[in-house]
């Protein structure tokens, strides 16, 4: 008996999906266990397992296209069966949630001679306003629409549009940001590193490491920022309407730039991790995440978050906070100038480094506390260690 398989819910926020590979076709046998097909969800691109067994008789979502979540994603059934009132029952229902949510159709008022007119040159007659009785088209609007669409036909042949439709991932970082930064009231604390003895640090542990096992700044970052947060507890909350959550687990979250955006794999207790540790981690959730072949669980539940554009030659800049956390840290590039040491001018490293803050739950004082603890972990790093 064939069975309706429905566009699955991956994630908790997932509202549609977009079927980016078919690995079956119609005909083929499936079994369960198989993955049926690669769908793109709000977050990452997911493999779909099926548990049933029989023949794939119907693909509902070809691949490129988006659905709704419960939307018919395939049949499956035995090798042969009929299922063409199944089949006509999706299409009917298809047509009727068209004709809820789009417009109806309407008669268009328009003369004979032309209408023909409108055939003959391609022109569609659904964009034409009409100036006859009752705003009926006649010969003139024609005339007019294809004098003007003649006007502008050299500047419209150089000119080349191209329209790309949104991808689940994209409309949902869109959507969360907007929430975040008008729900959230941001502000920023800006502060200026000396990271001389950072830059010694890192050149230090990587002489004693292999090619593969090297360390960057930004894993250095994230210790600070952990051990940082280990020290200021109270920072390490989210807002909720009628509480203040205290975490109790320092789990960052780093900003991974991706073709869609960007997205924020996780790195739980990372307080509690060696600097190794924390880099081949984030080597291999970057990977994935650009690849989309993270798992939605490695992008949830942090409690802060790290963005770093310093590798891009950004100095400095400001982020929106990646609710529910309450803070984010923006880090920029390292910069060679002239810094002051002990009352003489001298050529030195520095780095700026942004704090944004929900004030609703993250005073100036507590803000400037964490910022200059992260300071003190940053410009003398062997701290971290301990």
């Amino acid at each position: 008996m064939a069975e309706i398989i429905s566009m699955p819910q991956l994630s908790d926020t997932m509202k549609e999906g977009t079927v980016i590979k078919w690995n079956k076709k119609i005909g083929d046998k499936v079994s369960e266990g198989d993955i049926l097909a690669e769908i793109e969800t709000d977050k990452a691109i997911q493999d779909f397992e099926i548990d049933v067994s029989g023949v794939l008789l119907f693909i509902g979502i070809p691949e490129g296209e988006t659905a709704r979540v419960n939307d018919v994603l395939a049949i499956i059934g035995n090798e042969g069966e009929n299922i063409s009132h199944i089949i006509s029952k999706v299409q009917s229902k298809n047509q009727e949630i068209k004709k809820t949510n789009g417009k109806k159709n309407q008669k268009i008022f328009i003369s004979p001679i032309a209408k023909k007119m409108a055939k003959k040159i391609g022109i569609p007659i659904e964009g034409i306003k009409g100036s006859g009785d009752y705003g009926r088209i006649i010969k003139r609007d024609i005339e007019f629409y294809e004098k003007s669409n003649l006007n502008n036909l050299k500047e419209r042949e150089n000119e080349k549009t191209v329209k790309i439709v949104h991808s689940s991932i994209r409309k949902k970082i869109a959507e969360h940001l907007t929430y975040s930064k008008f729900s959230a009231p941001h502000y920023y604390l800006f502060s200026e590193i000396n990271v001389d003895k950072l830059i010694e640090f890192r050149k230090n542990l990587n002489n004693k490491l292999s090619s593969e096992e090297k360390i960057s700044f930004n894993d250095i970052i994230i210790k600070a920022v952990a051990q940082s947060l280990r020290k200021h507890p109270d920072m390490n909350v989210s807002w909720d309407d009628e509480k203040v959550i205290m975490h109790s687990k320092i789990h960052i979250g780093v900003a991974v730039a991706i073709k869609d955006g960007l997205i924020v794999p996780v790195i739980k207790n990372a307080d509690q991790k060696s600097l190794l540790d924390i880099s081949k981690e984030m080597k291999d959730k970057a990977l994935r995440s650009k690849s989309k072949k993270i798992q939605p669980e490695e992008i949830e539940n942090s409690t802060f978050t790290v963005s770093n554009l310093g590798m891009y030659g950004i100095e400095s800049f400001t982020s929106i906070i990646n609710t529910p956390n309450t803070s984010i840290l923006s880090v920029g590039s390292i910069v060679i100038r002239p810094i002051v040491k002990n009352y003489k001018i001298e050529i030195g490293n520095v780095m700026k480094i942004t704090l944004s803050c929900d004030h609703r739950i993250i005073d100036g004082a507590k803000g400037s506390e964490y910022v200059y603890s992260l300071r003190n972990f940053l410009e003398d790093p062997i701290t971290i260690l301990f």
